[in-house]
């Protein structure tokens, strides 16, 4: 009996992107599996999009204890991070770029303060150079996508002198 599909299943488009990775050839010796490999990373982004307890995945999900293993082996064989390292390059490609970047970009700021986190005043300083500027940030994932946020421009308001 096949199960109702849930909205972060993988799409047989995206299985097909990602199938040479998570199914090895399988040795003739030995009993089948009884779940695929595809059910359990299905139940692994279940998990990891709903953010419920291993115990409390649904029950039209593999058993919990299962899909638990076969997250520690994949973890332990860095399964994950092949998955992000191959759809990054195909992302890449269809992007028209190389497979392999060039150059990355770092951005970092900080504010010297004191041990104490600084005055009130600093803080408020620091509040209105964070609205001046233009950040970028990466969010993690296979997805690399950039996002430019600008911030509104904050103007100080002093008292009017005479």
């Amino acid at each position: 009996m096949k199960r109702k599909q849930y909205p972060g299943d993988l799409t047989d488009k995206e299985w097909g992107v990602i199938r040479g990775i998570i199914e090895k050839k399988h040795s003739p010796r030995g009993r089948k599996p009884k779940y695929t490999k595809r059910e359990m990373l299905n139940a692994v982004f279940y998990l990891m999009r709903s953010g419920c307890s291993w115990r409390l995945l649904p029950h039209d999900f593999p058993p919990w204890q299962a899909v638990y293993s076969q997250f520690v082996r994949w973890k332990k064989e860095r399964v994950f991070e092949k998955l992000n390292e191959h759809i990054r390059g195909v992302l890449r490609l269809k992007l028209g770029r190389d497979l392999k970047a060039s150059a990355g970009i770092i951005d970092s700021q900080s504010v010297k303060t004191t041990e104490k986190g600084g005055s009130v005043d600093m803080t408020e300083e620091k509040k209105l150079k964070d609205a001046k500027d233009i950040s970028q940030s990466t969010r993690k994932g296979f997805y690399y996508r950039h996002m430019l946020r600008v911030r509104p421009r904050a103007t100080r308001k002093g008292a009017k002198g005479s």
